[in-house]
């Protein structure tokens, strides 16, 4: 069976028995939360989020590129979100990744290069210092007063803060 299919099915079997219905459009915590697409990182059990409770905001590494900005920008100016939490990890396969040999390698594949770049940081908490860091520079988030980021460690589970730098 196809993994599609599979989660269609679970899907399903979900939805006859627990659907609550319709839930507000406002999450009912008023947070975002930009972490990376890892399949390891769970942030509705990590935090106990219910849906509703919060917009979470993915992406490889759980990079603010442009993409999450005008999320955070639609997140915060038309649902009323107001704080934000950056969540990266360690053992991250975006470390495993140099910005110029991935753009080469596509480019050879394929014959053009992509308009974007992988823009990773060789430190974990370096990478969520510029990440929160791109949240409070940008002019579009209006409610930039709470803007924390963390490393989740995988292999033991700690998530630590990790000390913003002056913007």
């Amino acid at each position: 069976m196809r993994a599609i299919d599979d989660v269609l099915g679970r899907a399903a079997a979900c939805t006859a028995g627990s659907w609550r219905g319709p839930l507000p459009i406002l999450p009912a915590l008023r947070l975002a939360v930009v972490t990376c697409m890892d399949a390891r990182i769970d942030p509705y059990t990590m935090f106990g989020l219910a849906p509703g409770d919060a917009h979470l905001l993915r992406n490889a590494g759980g990079l603010v590129s442009e993409d999450v900005l005008r999320s955070l920008a639609v997140s915060q100016r038309v649902v009323g979100t107001r704080e934000v939490m950056v969540i990266h990890h360690t053992d991250c396969g975006m470390f495993k990744v140099g910005d110029d040999e991935f753009r080469e390698a596509l480019e050879a594949e394929i014959g053009i290069a992509p308009p974007w770049a992988v823009e990773v940081a060789p430190d974990v908490d370096e990478q969520v210092r510029r990440s929160v860091a791109a949240i409070a520079r940008s002019p579009f988030i209006p409610h930039r007063e709470v803007v924390r980021g963390f490393v989740f460690q995988v292999e033991d589970g700690v998530l630590r803060e990790v000390e913003a730098a002056a913007v």
